[in-house]
Order: structure tokens, then sequence, then C-alpha cells
């Protein structure tokens, strides 16, 4: 069964113009929304996933994950944090604008 996910209008107005249009990083953007739907669909405020599982589910490349989530991270619109280098990270999105 397909789960119905509500975005906040900022997304789509302003945060995909940002990320896409001035930042130049659309993966970013697909990242984000990757993970903002997972932590909905999953009831969790911390998502655990590799690269390569973000890169499957978006059919990005690794590497514009990477890209996509080191620009996530340098704008505070994600959080990530390991338990070790070799772990998994985990990631909580970030929505600033709800202030």
């Amino acid at each position: 069964m397909i789960k119905t996910i509500v975005l906040d209008e900022y997304v789509i107005a302003v945060l995909m113009r940002d990320l896409v249009g001035h930042d130049r990083v659309p993966s970013a953007f697909l990242v984000y929304l990757h993970l903002w739907g997972e932590s909905e669909r999953q009831s969790k405020a911390v998502i655990r996933a590799s690269h390569q599982t973000m890169a499957e589910a978006t059919g990005l490349s690794k590497s514009a994950v990477q890209k996509g989530v080191r620009c996530l991270v340098g704008r505070k619109l994600i959080r990530a944090q390991k338990d070790s280098a070799t772990a998994t990270p985990e990631y909580r999105v970030a929505r600033p604008w709800r202030r």
C-alpha cells in the first residue's frame, strides 16, 4: 500500500529553487526528498541509509548522492552522524523554516 506523504509548501516553492537553481546541486533536492519520505514512511526522526542505498532509491549515482549530502549538511538541512568511519550514517532531516 502506498502511503501519502505531506510536504511543506516551502520545500517546493523555495527549497527546490534554492538547491537546484542557486546552489546548482539538484541531487541535494532529490536526496532531501528521499530522506524526508523515508522519515515519514518509517515514522522515525533518524534514518540510517548508505550512499549506495540512496543512489538506488533515487536513480542518482553514488557520487551525486555524496555531493548532495555534503550540500545538505553544509546548509544544515540534514544532520549526519556515524558511529565509526565504516558505519552506515544516520540522517536527521531538519526543517528550519518551521521555527
